[in-house]
């Protein structure tokens, strides 16, 4: 049995499983074995406080990473951009990135999903370069993160290929809404029952993968569970952080861009949560240059193995993750859940 949906056949993969975009982290070898276990590696919009400080730029580390995983692995794969409005070298990637693409036939050829998040979903295709790949006869589809209703609306106005709904129950950012994924794919689907659709908070079995189909996405998309692998980039302590963790082991905070989910941690624990964008704005202004390196600098050190004093972003699906897996055993076994599930509900009908 293969199940088989709208997003496996648009994206010409397996199984419907995808990396969520995990930056400003590295995800190159985690991206090579989820795309050769049969789902979509994605690379992440990657470039740590100390690459910047060594002269590496986010356009450059992009580009080297496509070239990485096109030598290890002939299966599709995606990438991701943050198009926020702090991400300065978000419009360069929209221009750079599709050139070269463009110009790398590998690339091109295995590269067939583009996400955007945590910003406008006009960014990139808007770009007249994107707009060229597009028409140079490129399999490239275009998501974006949608954590709202109103932004789902936003993103389907904009054209986007399909839509990646991700509910407060994720690691990272979140919308001010915080609605539950459960009810935001409802609502969703109501909406638009016909469009593309990714599901992303709080899936990391077979039962949360049946679940989304059954509900009307086409695949989900993973993060902590994908961080609790073997082949993930993620230093061992942040790893070993979830297998032994509860779902309640997280909590809402402000991040750089808004809400965000982390562990509880000396660090989660004493920062507050902003109420709104227009609060988060203004915090923003009282920002310096030195609080933006310091705050960069706490998600970095809890990726290379500080857990205690650094932000470690991780979702409440951590509390089904029971243990560290191959990235082929984890696809497996969810695959292999989600069908038995299916063909019990479909013995439901009379």
């Amino acid at each position: 049995m293969v199940l088989e949906t709208n997003i496996t056949k648009m994206l010409g993969i397996k199984h419907p499983i995808i990396a969520a975009p995990m930056g400003p982290f590295y995800t190159t070898e985690l991206t090579i074995a989820v795309s050769e276990a049969g789902g979509l590696g994605v690379l992440s919009h990657s470039a740590l406080i100390s690459d910047y400080q060594k002269g590496k730029n986010p356009v450059d580390i992009l580009k080297e990473n496509m070239i990485y995983v096109v030598e290890h692995t002939d299966k599709p794969f995606g990438f991701n951009i943050r198009t926020s409005r702090r991400e300065l070298d978000a419009q360069r990637l929209v221009t750079e990135i599709p050139k070269f693409i463009m110009e790398n036939q590998r690339v091109k050829e295995q590269c067939v999903y583009a996400i955007t998040s945590a910003g406008s979903s006009k960014t990139l295709p808007s770009s007249k370069d994107y707009q060229k790949l597009k028409e140079s006869g490129s399999q490239i589809k275009h998501f974006h993160v949608a954590p709202a209703l109103w932004l789902a609306d936003k993103c389907v106005a904009s054209n986007v290929d399909g839509l990646v709904v991700t509910g407060g129950e994720g690691g990272g950012h979140q919308s001010y809404e915080k609605v539950s994924s459960l009810v935001l794919l409802q609502q969703v689907m109501q909406k638009h029952p016909d469009f593309p659709v990714v599901a992303c908070g709080g899936f990391a079995t077979g039962e949360g993968l049946a679940a989304a189909i059954a509900m009307g996405a086409g695949a989900i998309a993973m993060g902590s569970r994908f961080i609790a692998s073997n082949e993930s980039e993620f230093g061992n302590e942040y790893k070993s952080v979830v297998p032994p963790a509860k779902a309640q082991d997280t909590v809402l905070v402000t991040g750089a861009l808004g809400p965000i989910r982390l562990w509880k941690n000396e660090y989660s624990l004493h920062h507050g949560l902003v109420a709104d964008k227009e609060a988060k704005m203004a915090e923003e202004k009282e920002m310096s240059p030195a609080d933006i390196i310091k705050e960069g600098k706490a998600y970095e050190a809890a990726y290379t193995g500080d857990v205690k004093s650094g932000a470690v972003l991780l979702g409440q699906s951590i509390g089904v993750i029971q243990s560290l897996e191959n990235v082929k055993k984890i696809v497996d076994d969810i695959v292999g859940d989600a069908e038995k599930r299916v063909r019990n509900a479909y013995g439901f009908l009379k």
